[in-house]
């Protein structure tokens, strides 16, 4: 580790990084094809990072569903279980499990990107217990050489008065529960004169959060991870986008599909993580929605960057009684154009009854075809949702960028 990085490899040429990621891909892959459920997935051989697209995408749902036939983990560990430092249950529900190598869950490099250095004292307040979100930021800390209290989530009373006994200088855990201490200890009139830094994760920070936290003058960045995947990005500085980690690949696709989006245009996040063979995750739907952004980071790492979390992707729905998905969405737009469209289904619902809008950017929006395209559409609707609905065509660049494939804004009331 140096002063300002955690290691050469976030400040290395994008030619270096993308060759040392195909190397790793290719041993992964390797690993992976000892496992029967994962060949199963790969349909093709890998020679660059573009070939990424002839692996299945595994979304968590399907997951879930494969452990629940075989438990626990679906037959995808390549090792036996009882080989592994630890087993959790994530809400789902859906088994995770962690290897024995160092940095196993890599959010060390998230805190040293966040300034928790050596001599720190951590209120770790994330739960030690059935989740590994405690356990991903004690060994961070471990490695960085930081000292943890392991508080968990509860009981903000004691809490801020241990913080005030062993003057902890750092805080670990999710943004509202941060605010919930500060307010407390004010309450008490406890001064938490050292604290001063904050990883936060785990949940959105909203806007009157993160300001409260400046009143207080709290140093906070963000980081990006699950159970399943570990570290996926990380704030080196605000206001400057969340830097991918060094070892994941970061896709991001139009919800419902495997198909990248345009540069900057919100999509699914779909992760590859790339130093953990015992347990291969490659081509992981998140579920959540970000977007690239243009340019480097202002702090001198050269990975790409994406915004942060900007929803969820799943937005499956019930029309009438019946399942609509964006998957299905997909299908129509594919069926009917040649070229690359975008679409958006809007759920609404008039005289007590549920009335669905395709919405469609299309260069034909104006097009003296028009009429038929539309015709063609609501038919292939019929076919594919066995819902009647209505088209509209509408000029490139409509659509707002916010991922969304089905909007659905049905008022339901309280």
């Amino acid at each position: 580790m140096t002063s300002l990085f955690f290691d050469n490899s976030e400040i290395r040429s994008a030619d270096e990084r993308q060759a040392d990621q195909l190397l790793k891909l290719k041993k992964l892959i390797e690993v992976s094809k000892t496992n029967e459920n994962l060949k199963s997935r790969i349909n093709g051989e890998i020679t660059s990072l573009s070939d990424l697209n002839k692996i299945e995408i595994l979304r968590k749902s399907d997951l879930i569903d494969k452990q629940k036939k075989i438990l626990p983990f679906a037959n995808f560990n390549i090792e036996p279980y009882n080989q592994f430092a630890h087993i959790y249950r994530s809400p789902g529900p859906i088994y995770d499990l962690d290897g024995r190598s160092s940095n196993w869950w890599r959010f060390a490099r998230a805190m040293h990107a966040a300034n928790f250095i050596k001599g720190d004292i951590i209120q770790n307040c994330f739960s030690y217990h059935f989740t590994p979100a405690g356990l991903m930021f004690e060994e961070a800390a471990k490695i960085l050489k930081c000292t943890v209290f392991p508080a968990g989530s509860e009981n903000s009373d004691a809490q801020v008065e241990i913080m005030s006994d062993i003057k902890t200088t750092g805080y670990v855990g999710v943004p509202d529960f941060l605010r919930i201490l500060l307010e407390k200890a004010d309450e008490k009139k406890i001064n938490l004169k050292f604290l001063k830094k904050a990883v936060l994760s785990g949940g959105p920070l909203f806007p009157n959060v993160a300001e409260y936290l400046r009143t207080k003058n709290i140093d906070f960045f963000q980081c990006y991870g699950t159970a399943d995947l570990g570290l996926i990005a990380y704030e080196a500085s605000q206001n400057d986008g969340m830097i991918v980690d060094e070892d994941v690949i970061i896709e991001i696709v139009k919800p419902g599909t495997g198909d990248a989006v345009e540069d900057g245009e919100v999509g699914e996040v779909i992760v590859t993580v790339l130093n953990n063979f015992e347990l291969p995750i490659f081509r992981f739907a998140t579920g959540d929605l970000s977007s690239f952004l243009p340019g480097l980071s202002s702090t001198g790492r050269t990975n790409c960057r994406i915004k942060g979390w900007q929803g969820r992707a799943d937005q499956t729905t019930k029309v009438r009684g019946m399942f609509v998905q964006p998957s299905q969405i997909d299908k129509i737009l594919k069926t009917v154009f040649k070229s690359k469209v975008k679409g958006r289904l809007v759920v609404n619902r008039e005289e007590n009854r549920d009335i669905i809008n395709l919405i469609i950017e299309t260069d034909l929006y104006n097009s003296i075809e028009r009429e038929k395209i539309k015709k063609t559409i609501v038919a292939e609707m019929k076919k594919v949702l066995n819902l009647n609905g209505e088209t509209e065509l509408v000029e490139p660049k409509s659509l707002a960028n916010d991922g969304k494939v089905i909007d659905d804004i049905r008022n339901f009331g309280e």
